[in-house]
């Protein structure tokens, strides 16, 4: 999988996936989960993941890319039982832990997320390019995860500052 450090004057927030997997299975949304909170364990940073979605908690729980969502995180609580993990829910209420402590009393999250893990690819690569231009962020990455070596994507007309950050 892929993942990005954002790193915001205030505050450090870890994205996956974000270059490699189309359209995760629940297996593999959950390593991606995984993968991304390791990351984030790699910047010396105790990961708070959100598996996001369009939905918050069981609201679309019938529609078939939420139960992937769903089946995911059942995924990762049985393989890291002590991460700091919850979803599905949307990106506002991730990090918004005011809405989730008024809205959302049995989320288990103990803190704002500062993992935040993509349904897809679309979701995941516009959510990071918006952040790159519309935000004061430096991007770290992409983070080529879970193939026991040093991987580099340079994107087509990358500055030299991206690759450097690569």
């Amino acid at each position: 999988s892929g993942a990005y450090a954002m790193l915001f004057k205030d505050r450090r927030i870890f994205l996956g996936d974000c270059t490699v997997n189309l359209e995760p299975n629940a297996e593999e949304l959950a390593e991606i989960a995984i993968n991304t909170a390791r990351v984030a364990e790699t910047f010396g940073e105790k990961p708070h993941v959100a598996l996001l979605s369009y939905s918050d908690f069981g609201e679309h729980h019938k529609d078939a890319r939420v139960r992937v969502v769903r089946d995911a995180i059942d995924i990762v609580r049985r393989r890291w039982p002590e991460l700091d993990v919850d979803g599905e829910m949307q990106a506002d209420t991730a990090l918004d832990r005011n809405k989730v402590e008024a809205n959302f009393p049995f989320c288990t999250l103990s803190a704002s997320a500062n993992v935040l893990v993509f349904p897809d690819l679309t979701s995941g690569n516009i959510a990071y390019k918006l952040l790159v231009k519309l935000t004061d962020a430096e991007a770290l990455g992409p983070l080529v995860l879970g193939i026991g070596g040093a991987v580099g994507v340079i994107p087509v007309g990358a500055t030299v500052n991206e690759i450097v950050n690569i």
